[in-house]
């Protein structure tokens, strides 16, 4: 069922340090320090609160999401998390349906809109794909919902290394980890960990102790990229140059300000729209949007500035769109 292909013996891996992991393209590390003063010059902006958006969500149909044919689709939930349904399989990135994204559900950030479509409402799920350890995109609790319904022990999460022991330790055992560059298949998928520029941090002194990651799955005539969180790098223009062709790309949009403390590890609509070039993607679905408050820009922000960007790179207007929350767009893979 599983195979895995990992890289040449003495191939050197310069994202590994002697004690975890670290990025290739820049050595710009934001101290607690530069989180202070970010937190500090936020304080004087005039940030309206979570109840000043007001968001739509696309009331969808559970029976065409439960149908087992073989169409193509891609439904935005929220946030880093898609459901696409690919060649008969239900694969989530990044789920999150928790109310808060924190380590508690009494503090932290909270949602703008509820999930596009509720946990309950899923059809079976039969691989996840995890970008890095944050919170926002390890959520312990929707994870463990995830294992915990009917049929979930049969859910195979594809994790970046390190990340297998915190699912271990839950009870969670068919996990794939890999390294940048790692290959696994199933069945006819074939699944690849793809290097982004990020960081991990789940508690106090754990800062890049596990890899981070974008995925990118391939079935016959079909190739989806997921790039989980990222700052602007080479790498994109690397992928694009390995896979050739990405026929649909989830890509990050929001979370970019300010951009002296954000832009290393998360790109704006215009690099978005650089991302998506540099892949060589078909089409493209914005991302890591309207569903937290979670930087300094406001949350309606990201699709108007996407647009323009869009526009300026001469692209057509449906190369790069934006969902609301619980859409669903159909891909007619004999038009891709």
């Amino acid at each position: 069922m599983f195979g895995c292909a990992a890289q040449p013996v003495g191939m050197p891996k310069s994202h590994h340090t002697h004690n975890g992991f670290r990025n290739v393209y820049v050595s710009d590390e934001k101290s607690f320090l530069d989180f202070l003063k970010w937190r500090w010059q936020r304080f004087f902006k005039d940030i309206p609160g979570p109840e000043t958006y007001q968001f739509e969500v696309v009331k969808n149909n559970p029976k065409f999401i439960h149908s087992e044919d073989d169409q193509t689709t891609l439904t935005w939930i929220g946030h880093a998390t898609v459901l696409l349904q690919l060649d008969g399989k239900n694969i989530l990135t990044d789920p999150l349906f928790s109310q808060r994204t924190s380590p508690v559900q009494w503090a932290g950030p909270k949602r703008l809109v509820p999930p596009g479509v509720s946990m309950e409402n899923l059809p079976p799920i039969h691989m996840v794909l995890i970008s890095h350890d944050h919170y926002d995109a390890l959520d312990e609790g929707s994870v463990m919902n995830l294992f915990q319904r009917p049929g979930g022990e049969d859910t195979v999460f594809f994790v970046p290394l390190g990340l297998k022991q915190w699912f271990n330790k839950r009870g969670i055992t068919k996990v794939f980890e890999l390294d940048w560059w790692e290959n696994t298949q199933m069945e006819n998928f074939s699944i690849t960990a793809v290097p982004v520029q990020h960081w991990s941090k789940r508690s106090l002194f754990s800062k890049n102790r596990t890899l981070w990651a974008g995925w990118v799955i391939e079935v016959p005539d079909f190739r989806f990229f997921f790039a989980g969180d990222s700052g602007y790098c080479p790498h994109f223009k690397q992928i694009g140059q390995k896979f050739g062709k990405i026929d649909l790309a989830a890509i990050p949009i929001g979370a970019y300000e300010p951009r002296w403390f954000m832009s290393k590890y998360h790109i704006s609509p215009e690099e978005s729209v650089r991302v998506h070039q540099d892949i060589n993607a078909e089409k493209s679905v914005g991302i890591h949007w309207g569903t937290f408050i979670l930087t300094d820009e406001p949350p309606d922000e990201p699709p108007k500035r996407l647009a323009k960007a869009t526009e300026n790179a001469g692209l057509d207007s449906d190369a790069f769109v934006v969902l609301k929350h619980g859409e669903i767009i159909t891909l007619y893979l004999e038009n891709l």
